[in-house]
């Protein structure tokens, strides 16, 4: 066929490639360290609970499970995470659930309901890639909010009050690791709500504690001005593409209907198996074991940052989560320095990839859930090496 014959619409300008799906590609290379993809630890999914809830779900409900099912999701998956919310502190009804195809589609959903050519939404600085990509399809412009290293300052939040939202990842943020503190989403929603400035709260790292559980959502202290995201991905696997939306109405009307337009439900059997597999229990035996894997991973890896970095880098050591977010002497210049890191077999993803309109060239971050200790300080010592030499490259130009 004629590629010619296809008129595209103006908005496919505004999509580009993700950096870190590009990176995923190069993960099956041979002997390479990999600290830059987002994925979770392939050895923590429950494989055997979920192939044993497989079975009784086809044995017991194959119908209900392999046939069309009602957009807002499976009545039972939706009480489930209103229970679950309601210990995070987010007081919510089933009835505001909504079913996704992963958080990922909700930020989509949102996209397609507030933004158009000519408005904006407000994004931490830095902020989740992911959601860049979401939000560019729909025209909007995306600004950034003023940060500190616990979040997005509320004093300062008057200056992006005309966006129709802002999207802010409070609890282990990708990429920067942090959280953001009690006091501080207080003050946070108070000022939104007296800006008229809803907010995108995205979740998916909430669960992923390593010594105490973060604060209540945002969403708890402005739940009618929020929309707020969560994932099965990082709690139990991403190949099972389900997370949830809640909404206040009319809002939530809204949301369903335009995922009923985009793929009429998520999908019944990963549903009926998740119900399956929350209803045995295990879900907190579980995450207390992903847990202690990724604790393991993330002192793997600040050890070696202090052992092979601490005089080329600066970091905050994460509580949660699954990153670390390095900050280079500014003559670095990340993106250049990974071809050269992918050549000595290790990866990372620059940190121009995280900001929407300044970005720093001189950041990058690290996962440290997908390789064991050893080769997470190999790949830190190799980084390491990198940065000794370009640095002394650059001094021997200057000369």
């Amino acid at each position: 066929m004629n590629p010619t014959a296809f008129r595209l619409a103006q908005r496919t300008s505004r999509l580009t490639p993700s950096m870190i799906r590009e990176l995923m590609k190069l993960m099956g290379r041979p002997g390479l360290v990999s600290l830059g993809g987002g994925l979770p630890s392939a050895d923590g999914f429950p494989a055997e609970p979920l192939r044993e809830a497989s079975q009784r779900v086809l044995a017991q409900t194959p119908r209900e499970a392999l046939q069309y099912g009602t957009t807002e999701g499976l009545p039972a998956l939706r009480e489930w995470v209103a229970q679950r919310l309601l210990q995070r502190g987010l007081a919510i009804h089933a009835a505001q659930v909504l079913i996704t195809s992963g958080s990922q589609q909700g930020l989509d959903l949102v996209a397609k309901l507030l933004l158009e050519g000519g408005t904006q939404v407000a994004v931490e600085s830095p902020t989740y890639l992911g959601a860049l990509q979401a939000f560019a399809p729909y025209e909007a412009d995306a600004v950034e909010v003023a940060c500190d290293e616990a979040g997005p300052l509320p004093e300062r939040l008057h200056e992006v009050a005309d966006a129709r939202a802002l999207y802010l990842l409070p609890n282990f943020q990708n990429p920067t690791g942090r959280c953001i503190p009690q006091a501080r989403r207080v003050q946070i929603a108070a000022q939104a709500q007296a800006l008229g400035l809803p907010l995108i709260e995205d979740d998916p790292y909430g669960d992923l504690w390593f010594d105490r559980a973060p604060p209540a959502p945002v969403a708890a202290h402005w739940p009618q001005g929020t929309v707020y995201l969560g994932s099965f991905s990082k709690i139990l696997a991403p190949g099972l593409r389900l997370g949830y939306a809640v909404a206040p109405a009319p809002v939530y009307d809204l949301l369903v209907q335009a995922k009923q337009a985009a793929d009429l439900h998520s999908g019944m059997f990963a549903q009926h198996l998740v119900v399956d597999l929350l209803h045995t229990g295990m879900l907190d035996t579980h995450l207390d074991d992903v847990r202690a894997r990724y604790r393991l991973g993330r002192d793997a890896m600040a050890q070696a940052l202090h052992t092979h970095m601490r005089d080329l880098a600066t970091w905050q050591v994460p509580q949660g989560g699954m990153f670390f977010w390095l900050t280079l002497p500014r003559q670095i210049d990340a993106a250049r320095l990974l071809p050269l890191a992918i050549e000595q077999g290790v990866s990372f993803v620059p940190g121009v990839a995280f900001f929407a309109t300044t970005p720093m060239h001189h950041a990058l971050r690290l996962s440290f859930v997908t390789e064991p200790a050893e080769r997470i300080a190999q790949g830190v010592a190799t980084l390491a090496q990198l940065v000794r030499r370009a640095l002394a490259n650059q001094s021997g130009q200057a000369q």
